[in-house]
């Protein structure tokens, strides 16, 4: 089991989108993001089965051991079948709709890393109510409006994510519709990291495109 919850890099966050990543598969998306450096990937298929996602999330963990943090979305079982398998899977990521944060805690362990979604004031109250550590980053979107995923909330642009960042002391991920172009504004906004879908998955390169994210948000510090 690989844990890596306490020294989490949240700077350059791969969401996988297995429609965007074409013929080279999510697999081969992943395998080029780490050659070019990110930090984070996030396992996200709403389509696949169980047994599907169970198999992907094997292999993705063969690929970043060591070289990257690795959560699935939504999945708290896939994710412990993985673990008991002896993968190096880092932790889950749950949104609103999903198992409340606590009770993903209770499942997962104190040393496994536990993302939630948050764009409202009212998800931080929920969140600053729960026990300390329950929670150990928030994904925090949309930026923009963005097609890879149809029913997202209305975008909070980079002002609006600056404020509602602002009022929590949890490490904040900017996703949703961000760009390269928008690494500095929101590392000023107070981000963590930024979360991208389609600019890596999609990318004709997405080892350069990966290692562009990354150099950009090291130079905007």
């Amino acid at each position: 089991m690989s844990v890596r919850r306490a020294s989490a890099d949240l700077s350059t966050y791969l969401v996988t989108d297995p429609g965007l990543s074409g013929a080279r598969g999510v697999l081969g998306v992943i395998e080029s993001a780490v050659a070019g450096g990110v930090s984070i990937v996030q396992i996200r298929d709403k389509t696949a089965s169980t047994r599907e996602l169970y198999a992907l999330l094997l292999a993705a963990a063969r690929l970043t051991d060591g070289r990257c943090a690795l959560v699935i979305d939504d999945r708290v079982d896939v994710y412990l079948a993985a673990r008991a398998a002896g993968a190096a899977v880092d932790g889950v990521h749950v949104g609103q709709s999903d198992l409340p944060a606590d009770a993903v805690r209770t499942l997962i362990g104190p040393l496994a890393l536990l993302g939630l979604t948050a764009n409202h004031p009212a998800h931080l109250n929920a969140v600053h109510a729960l026990a300390p550590g329950t929670v150990d980053y928030l994904g925090m979107g949309v930026i923009r409006p963005t097609l890879t995923k149809k029913d997202h909330p209305e975008p909070l642009g980079v002002a609006g994510f600056a404020r509602l960042a602002a009022t929590t002391s949890l490490p904040c991920v900017a996703i949703g519709g961000v760009g390269l172009a928008d690494t500095g504004a929101l590392r000023a906004a107070g981000a963590a990291g930024m979360a991208v879908v389609s600019a890596i998955c999609a990318a004709a390169d997405p080892e350069e495109a990966t290692r562009a994210f990354a150099q950009a948000w090291a130079g905007a510090a």
